[in-house]
């Protein structure tokens, strides 16, 4: 299990629940490794002022991460973490690899401004 204060999503079960049930949704699939402890420690960092956002991590190494290794959009990923952004349902953003905390504000409130869960 990931060591971050975030939620974590342990199933492709869970996945599909927490998509379902929240407008909108990052989740940071990844290891706790040198690019992707930054990734979750943004996360952690400005979740309070995202309350509208449903911030998740998901261990890559688990059987269910094929749920988000498989999408399309991660399908040229070669570093972790792999970061999907979703709303309404449907992955709006994907990236890889280690994001600052400038990077995701900016995702963030390009596709999630102002949108109650």
């Amino acid at each position: 299990m990931l060591q971050t204060s975030l939620t974590h999503i342990l199933s492709k079960e869970d996945l599909a629940k927490t998509i379902k049930e929240h407008k909108n949704v990052m989740v940071c699939c990844g290891r706790m490794g040198p690019m992707c402890i930054p990734v979750y420690r943004v996360m952690q960092e400005i979740q309070p002022a995202y309350p509208h956002v449903a911030f998740r991590d998901m261990e890559f190494d688990i059987p269910d991460a094929v749920a988000i290794k498989s999408l399309p959009e991660c399908s040229d990923f070669r570093g972790l973490p792999f970061t999907v952004y979703y709303k309404n349902g449907k992955v709006v953003k994907a990236t890889s690899s280690v994001q600052t905390k400038e990077q995701v504000t900016a995702i963030l409130d390009e596709h999630f401004a102002g949108n109650a869960s």
